[in-house]
């Protein structure tokens, strides 16, 4: 891996940081984060977010500050690109005209989007950092190229260790793969109102059912099943589940609650922030899940989570937490990484059963209550 600082050199003074854009992803990239935050202490680090990801970086201490992407899909799909006039146009230049203004020593760069490598250049960052990949190189000051590409194709390899490549690169130790995250508490605060209104703040094993996936249909498993996991963790071990969603996906928690026979428990009217999301998982004593952002909520709070899996290779996301059980299927046709499934099957996940899901359920609750394992008090 080709280093791009030195302990001869001069450290940076500022940092602007560009995030990336899925939840799941920024979770995993807060080894990198702390790792940066530790090796520059002294430097005033700056955060340029998602404005739907600020709830997840609440209350952590890895930047001074942040600053949100205006609300659009990017420079080259609306921003940058459009009208001069436009009211979105507008908002990028003056978060262009923000940025230059700091005068940033460097700008490293999390995702590998084009987008993040213009904005960089525009705000005049002295030193532009990130992979070498989509065609953005010229743009960069410094360019490293991807650990995983091999004869032009990106073979699957945990993310949290693509950005502990990328670290090491600009001179930090190698992180390890300990995700982290912080509650904060207002958060904790709206989450103890409302399970107390529901008189259930004391209730274990708590269970936390999350069915969505924003990556597409294909990594849903299917409602029916979830509520048929729930209804028997409910009858058989005294749990209490609560399905919670996100945009665009109370229409699968309504109908997992709608499938059962026990009473569950929806977060829909409102849906839960993603900063009450964490402090929901952070005391639960485990999530169900698939493939989704949440998963790695679970894993940043020590908490046992059981994630379905089906055309997503586990590789990509993979970590030490011994406390995940995932739950797949092997087939001819997969993983395939497709959003819809191709060939209209979806053998994956019709494969994975009931009893694999509450199996693995069972195991991980057991461990959790008779260990002691969660002490659920405020951290």
């Amino acid at each position: 891996m080709k280093s791009v600082h030195h302990a001869h050199d001069p450290d940076p003074r500022s940092i602007l940081v560009i995030l990336p854009t899925w939840v799941g992803d920024f979770v995993m990239a807060t080894p990198f984060l702390r790792a940066l935050r530790n090796r520059f202490s002294v430097a005033h680090i700056k955060f340029l977010i998602e404005p739907n990801l600020r709830d997840l970086a609440a209350g952590g201490d890895w930047a001074n500050e942040w600053v949100e992407w205006p609300r659009s899909r990017g420079p080259l799909q609306g921003g940058l690109a459009a009208p001069a006039r436009s009211p979105i146009y507008k908002a990028y230049r003056d978060l262009v005209w923000d940025l230059r203004r700091r005068r940033y020593d460097w700008a490293v760069l999390l995702p590998n989007s084009f987008r993040s490598a213009l904005i960089a250049r525009l705000a005049g960052a002295k030193r532009r950092i990130g992979y070498d990949r989509d065609g953005r190189g010229w743009l960069l000051t410094d360019r490293i190229s991807p650990p995983n590409r091999s004869d032009g194709v990106f073979q699957p390899m945990p993310l949290v260790n693509y950005y502990a490549d990328l670290a090491q690169a600009v001179g930090c130790e190698r992180p390890a793969d300990r995700l982290e995250l912080f509650t904060t508490p207002e958060c904790e605060e709206s989450l103890q109102r409302r399970l107390a209104s529901l008189e259930m703040t004391d209730h274990h094993p708590l269970v936390v059912v999350s069915p969505g996936a924003k990556y597409g249909a294909a990594k849903c498993w299917f409602p029916d099943r979830f509520a048929a996991v729930a209804d028997r963790l409910i009858e058989e071990d005294g749990a209490t589940v609560v399905i919670t969603c996100g945009p665009g996906e109370e229409p699968i928690a309504r109908q997992i609650a709608s499938n059962m026979k026990c009473q569950g428990i929806v977060f829909d009217e409102p849906r839960l922030s993603l900063g009450e999301l964490k402090s929901l998982i952070r005391r639960s004593d485990l999530l169900i899940c698939n493939d989704t952002g949440p998963r790695h909520f679970a894993k940043a709070f020590d908490v046992g989570v059981v994630t379905v899996f089906g055309p997503t290779d586990p590789e990509w996301t993979a970590t030490s937490h011994e406390q995940e059980r995932i739950v797949r299927i092997d087939v001819e046709c997969g993983p395939c990484q497709k959003r819809d499934c191709p060939l209209e099957h979806l053998d994956c996940m019709t494969g994975v059963t009931v009893d694999m899901v509450v199996n693995a359920s069972r195991e991980l609750l057991t461990a959790a209550l008779n260990q002691n394992v969660k002490t659920h008090q405020p951290r």
